[in-house]
């Protein structure tokens, strides 16, 4: 269980990088509320974000996007909706971005998935 949050916070961290240089802006971290937890907000332009990073140590024939489930993805919507409502943000554009990181061999891959739903 150490090395599957330490995994997962390692690729939160290294697709917050990656968001950066490609230009997002990172507005929050792990937002949480009853509904689940987002990994990463963040603005590319005039668009919100809103990031699920899944990380793996595994082989090449495996996609950190396999682990992205139809309950996870209500659960980012449903999060991202109370995220919206919050802010006030219901005039502006959403949208839902995932982040998959496998690392193995010392390298790490990186891609971005935009609009996954």
């Amino acid at each position: 269980m150490f090395w599957k949050k330490l995994l997962g916070n390692s690729g939160e961290t290294l697709a917050a990088i990656y968001l950066q240089k490609n230009g997002y802006k990172i507005i929050a971290r792990n937002y949480k509320c009853r509904y689940g937890e987002i990994d990463i907000i963040a603005k590319e332009k005039n668009t919100w974000c809103f990031i699920e990073v899944k990380a793996i140590a595994k082989s090449k024939s495996e996609s950190p996007f396999d682990t992205i489930g139809k309950k996870k993805m209500e659960h980012i919507e449903n999060t991202a909706a109370h995220y919206v409502a919050e802010n006030k943000l219901g005039n502006e554009r959403v949208r839902f971005d995932a982040v998959g990181i496998r690392i193995s061999a010392g390298k790490q891959e990186i891609e971005l998935v935009k609009g996954i739903l």
